[in-house]
């Protein structure tokens, strides 16, 4: 993640200090959502740096059936965020009306809070409208001088800078069910079974060697990677993320293959060609 700017740095680690005291109050008053949304815009405005009065809107809240918060930074929403009461135990399928309106809109971030804890989604819209988690913290268990890059992912600041975008790259980097998938596909088997041939060789195995990539794949699976990290819903996310990598990567090939095309006022100089007629090849 980019290094946080020293006044940023303080301001995020002041806020912190700040509103640990405010939400442990009304979370031992137990406010209810109204106030609890207040103490949000307060910290949106005070701790991430956001305008309240031109960058924080509510303008997306309709009847309460989409979202209660937006954030437009230049004139366009960038994230929309789903509001609790501050002693509401948060479960992700409470962001699922927020998700949805976000793909619709062509929001690519939500976030659902109750104060305390924060959680930022990932929207994804391609066959079907998908929300991965990319952040989820306790603000009350936070240490002000070691965790405040935390808060700056989402701060205006740190948006700016795409953060975000870079943190959760980062993480999925680090993904084992990434990893599994990125295992299982078709070029990393052909690779295993190259080196399966290389082997052969070496032990002086006469006879070619035949494997299936599919009996590769079948092996790895079953003797090598972990269940979890294949039938967890998470590596069918990841699957398809290399499965639209390997996609982007063969058009990207395409365009390479094809030959560079002239403009259409241009014409091949008389002395690069030479038209041979058929009459001077005869002797």
């Amino acid at each position: 993640m980019s290094s946080v700017p020293s006044k940023v740095a303080d301001r995020l680690i002041a806020g912190i200090k700040r509103f640990q005291p405010i939400l442990s109050d009304a979370k031992k008053r137990d406010a209810g959502e109204a106030d609890t949304v207040t103490i949000i815009i307060e910290m949106l405005a005070d701790v991430f740096g956001y305008d309240k009065f031109s960058e924080i809107t509510a303008e997306h809240a309709i009847k309460s059936q989409f979202c209660d918060l937006a954030i437009k930074l230049d004139g366009t929403v960038s994230t929309l965020i789903e509001a609790k009461a501050i002693g509401f135990e948060l479960k992700d399928n409470h962001v699922v009306q927020a998700v949805n309106y976000a793909a619709n809109q062509g929001v690519d971030w939500v976030i659902l809070t109750n104060g305390i804890s924060w959680r930022i989604y990932h929207v994804t819209l391609s066959k079907t409208v998908t929300q991965d988690k990319v952040v989820d913290i306790n603000f009350l268990e936070l240490k002000p001088k070691d965790d405040f890059e935390k808060l700056y992912l989402w701060s205006k600041e740190g948006w700016k800078r795409t953060a975000l975008d870079e943190y959760e790259a980062q993480q999925q980097a680090r993904s084992p069910f990434l990893i599994a998938a990125t295992i299982l596909s078709e070029p990393i088997l052909e690779v295993v079974r190259r080196q399966f041939r290389k082997v052969a060789k070496l032990n002086k195995v006469s006879s070619e060697i035949r494997i299936d990539l599919s009996q590769i794949e079948e092996i790895i699976a079953r003797d090598v990677l972990k269940r979890e990290v294949l039938e967890d819903p998470k590596a069918n996310d990841a699957r398809k993320k290399i499965e639209r990598a390997a996609k982007v990567s063969l058009h990207e090939t395409d365009d390479k293959d094809q030959p560079e095309k002239l403009p259409l006022d241009k014409k091949p100089s008389d002395q690069s060609a030479t038209v041979v007629s058929p009459e001077s090849t005869k002797g």
